[in-house]
């Protein structure tokens, strides 16, 4: 299928890895130019090498900055070009216990996950509808509704990004601009791969082992009943950045394996 992607520029926030990067390849392969984001200039600079090997024709730069950073998000703003499609998809977390949680914790993922996208979408929105073509994408997570105990924070700033983007969404009527949020459940980034192989070590087991008994008794509502790839996540994307997705604005759509549940 043809995706009409080829000639679009997309910027993509924390694309050195996991779905970012996995987006930045899926939207490769159609043909748009692609802009890559990571903290670290090494990382960024690998990401970027790596994606050109693979897709010699299409334009592939970056810029590192760190969105916890007002200063360096300024810096982006300034040095980003015209776009088409914008990808909020950065994020970080912290696990531990709510009465142990420190203020810190609290303002930098919200700082990191919301108000990256919140400043991004503030300076590049206006564009997007001046030009009537555009797409903004939030990558949300399944714990904005199931709020694992030990990951409140992340969850409480994963749940805001649905407000700005249902909102944003809002300000599109009439326009060839749409904005939406993708909900990805448990994925098999390079961070859950780690984690995997950390507790099967500790635990003597194999990381099938581990998989397996996440979902059988941590993520028991997954009807997926595994890690999804991130390619499985980014192929969603890749539509909905796409001119073929124009229906569907202020969207939440689920990449989850069922385990959010519900029929809405």
């Amino acid at each position: 299928m043809n995706l009409e992607l080829h000639g679009k520029k997309a910027f993509i926030t924390g694309s050195t890895a996991g779905i970012g990067f996995a987006t930045a390849r899926s939207l490769a392969r159609e043909g748009t130019a692609i802009i890559l984001n990571g903290r670290s200039e090494v990382t960024l600079k690998k990401a970027i090498q790596k994606l050109q090997e693979e897709f010699p024709e299409v334009p592939i730069t970056g810029f590192a900055a760190d969105f916890g950073k007002a200063d360096e998000v300024d810096r982006l703003l300034g040095q980003l070009p015209q776009l088409d499609i914008l990808i909020n998809n950065v994020g970080i977390y912290t696990s531990g216990s709510f009465f142990e949680s420190a203020d810190v914790d609290w303002f930098r993922q919200f700082e990191v996950n919301v108000m990256s996208g919140v400043r991004l979408s503030k300076n590049i929105l206006p564009k997007l509808l001046a030009k009537n073509w555009g797409r903004i994408i939030f990558v949300s997570s399944e714990c904005a509704s199931l709020v694992p105990v030990d990951m409140i924070p992340y969850s409480m700033t994963k749940a805001a990004l649905h407000a700005v983007s249902r909102g944003l969404a809002q300000l599109t009527k009439d326009t060839g601009v749409t904005v939406n949020t993708i909900v990805p459940g448990s994925t098999l980034s390079e961070g859950a791969a780690i984690f995997l192989q950390n507790a099967a070590q500790k635990e003597g087991k194999t990381t099938a082992e581990v998989e397996e008994a996440f979902f059988t008794e941590v993520r028991t509502s997954s009807l997926l009943q595994r890690f999804a790839k991130v390619e499985e996540v980014s192929n969603t994307i890749t539509y909905l950045a796409s001119p073929l997705s124009a229906a569907t604005n202020g969207a939440a759509i689920k990449v989850d394996g069922g385990s959010v549940g519900g029929i809405f």
